[in-house]
């Protein structure tokens, strides 16, 4: 074997294995997975055991990672959910990211740094851990609260801010390589028209291929297609010499409001999560060690400025929005570490030679010991955080966002028990794998989602972790009962109700987590069993015994059947009493 490859194999090992050890060590610990790839990275790196090395070269793959992930917070802007949340995500996380940005500029430029150096050092620190704060909200049930819609707005905002950061920075460098670059007018008009083209491809070019792959069929190729259009589309952006990040980000917004965000977020997902890892790994290795053990207390001092400053900032503007005053203050807690995408810009920052590299291992180390912190001062906290209880009083329940329900099959059938849900105010997720009926859905004001129903991650995506109820509502046997339990075990909040295609279906699953199982043209046949009767001159009382005997009889020859697990167990023993016979459906 070539001798790259064998290294490239072994330094793999090593970062997977050191990835794998303290993530669950951090995870265990209360800390968080971005922690201990940092961690790891820096403990396998140069610095420490040196098993390690190239740590550049690995950033610059693992850097697709943070692409993906701009991808997939595009996919999340549906429209309807932006304008529902925009005074959140333009008012809370505006002033978020600029106060906060301003005030730790202002404190890093009192730290004897430039001007530049201060706003290249400073602006990222106002961002905070996506990585950290979602799994930390998603744990403790405060997802769909008031208080997390709030916290996830400014998320959002930042998340969506990275790319004008990254135009800052750049704007400032010192770099000669950067001197030939485009001036900023002609950078607008490149960004205007790359944005146009890549909004038209989407419509005209995107959307008619993943029609296509649909109806083949073909899931691999949704993870090929989806992984082209994201890096296509920041392939583009670097060569007008844009932001890759935004290329990204557009890529994932164009597809945000089509039939298969739910498939592209689960294909996608897995290789982001790598590859983010990948990327913090790499970021850990890069942290020189030594500068910070020269200056312990200057990275200690900074650290705790940066929690006590941006927890200040948020309580303020959290209670200027009308947050009490403890919600503001866990607010404020809750988002006070810097964030991954600081690593980003502090790496751009001293390519642009606006910082020292020293310089950004230095906050970099900062960042770091701040996300430590964060679940620390969460637990510490939270008996003083908590509301006081008023006798008689009420508490804030969680408000819904997204669906309650989830329905996997948007046929005849389907429509029927959706149209119903929706009618009480239900809000309903539909999720199909036929591509012309989600094209006649979406001709009848009805938003059907691409994708196989029966996945976890799909699932997942589509918000079923929050749902309180599941209906599978597809043709035929499409379903195993180890899905099932599968299903039940990964999302026990939801109720599962299944439409079966027969009596051998339901026998197959009756003894399976699903809570109903419905089998599809049971009541459509006694209503026309009713109807002749009536036809026949039958008295109403007569046919209402008839159904109820049918009903009974029905129900005891089944349960025989359950409990053997075979339709031809209440054969010989309930002849007399089903002179029908033991009808296979």
């Amino acid at each position: 074997m070539h001798e790259g490859t064998t290294s490239l194999l072994r330094d793999g090992v090593v970062l997977l294995g050191a990835g794998l050890v303290f993530v669950l060590l951090f995870r265990k610990l209360g800390l968080g997975a971005t922690l201990g790839y940092l961690v790891a990275g820096a403990v396998v790196g140069p610095h420490v055991l040196g098993l390690v090395g190239d740590a550049e070269a690995k950033l610059g793959i693992a850097e697709l990672g943070i692409t993906l992930l701009l991808f997939l917070v595009g996919l999340e802007l549906n429209p309807s959910r932006l304008w529902r949340m925009k005074e959140e995500i333009f008012g809370l996380g505006l002033l978020q990211v600029v106060l906060c940005g301003l005030a730790i500029t202002a404190i890093v430029w009192v730290a004897h740094f430039s001007p530049t150096a201060a706003l290249a050092l400073g602006l990222p620190l106002a961002l905070s851990s996506t990585a950290q704060v979602l799994p930390m909200l998603q744990s403790s049930g405060r997802m769909r609260t008031p208080f997390g819609e709030r916290a996830f707005s400014i998320l959002l905002f930042q998340d969506l801010s990275i790319v004008p950061l990254i135009t800052i920075v750049a704007a400032m460098s010192r770099n000669p390589a950067d001197a030939n670059a485009p001036p900023g007018w002609l950078l607008a008009i490149y960004t205007v028209l790359a944005v146009g083209g890549l909004i038209i491809a989407g419509r005209f070019l995107l959307r008619p291929m993943f029609r296509l792959i649909g109806n083949l069929g073909e899931r691999e190729m949704f993870v090929f297609a989806g992984l082209f259009t994201v890096i296509a589309s920041a392939a583009i952006m670097e060569m007008l010499g844009l932001s890759t990040a935004l290329g990204a980000f557009i890529a994932g917004v164009m597809l945000a409001d089509s039939p298969y965000r739910h498939e592209l977020e689960a294909d996608v997902e897995p290789f982001r999560s790598i590859l983010l890892g990948l990327f913090f790994l790499a970021v850990g290795m890069l942290l020189n060690l030594q500068a910070i053990a020269d200056r312990p207390l200057f990275v200690i001092a900074m650290a705790l400025a940066l929690i006590a400053t941006k927890t200040a900032v948020i309580t303020g503007i959290g209670m200027a929005f009308k947050m009490t005053w403890r919600q503001a203050f866990a607010l404020g807690l809750l988002l006070s570490q810097g964030g991954e995408f600081g690593f980003v810009l502090f790496a751009q920052a001293q390519a642009g030679y606006l910082i020292a590299p020293e310089a950004a291992s230095l906050f970099g180390a900062i960042i770091t010991l701040s996300m430590a912190t964060t679940p620390f001062l969460m637990g510490v906290t939270r008996r003083f955080r908590a509301e006081p209880i008023v006798a008689g009083g009420e508490r804030a329940g969680p408000q819904a966002d997204g669906a309650n329900a989830i329905i996997v099959g948007y046929g005849r059938f389907g429509q029927t028990v959706g149209q119903m849900l929706l009618l009480q105010g239900i809000p309903v997720t539909l999720i199909d794998t036929d591509i012309v009926m989600i094209d006649i859905a979406r001709e009848f004001g009805a938003k059907v989602y691409y994708g196989d129903g029966t996945r976890l991650d799909l699932l997942r995506q589509a918000g079923a972790a929050d749902a309180e109820l599941i209906c599978f509502c597809m043709d035929g046997d499409q379903i195993e009962p180890d899905t099932l339990d599968g299903i039940h075990s990964a999302f026990p909040k939801a109720s599962i109700y299944v439409r079966v295609f027969d009596r051998r279906a339901l026998v197959k699953l009756k003894k399976t987590s699903a809570d109903f199982v419905v089998r599809e043209v049971l009541e459509s046949a006694v209503k026309m069993a009713r109807l002749a009767l009536r036809g026949l001159g039958v008295s109403p009382a007569d046919i209402d015994r008839a159904e109820d005997k049918y009903r009974s009889k029905d129900k005891e020859r089944l349960a025989i059947q359950i409990e053997a697990g075979d339709l031809r167990a209440a054969r010989s023993e309930t002849a007399e009493r089903f002179p029908w016979g033991n009808e296979p459906r």
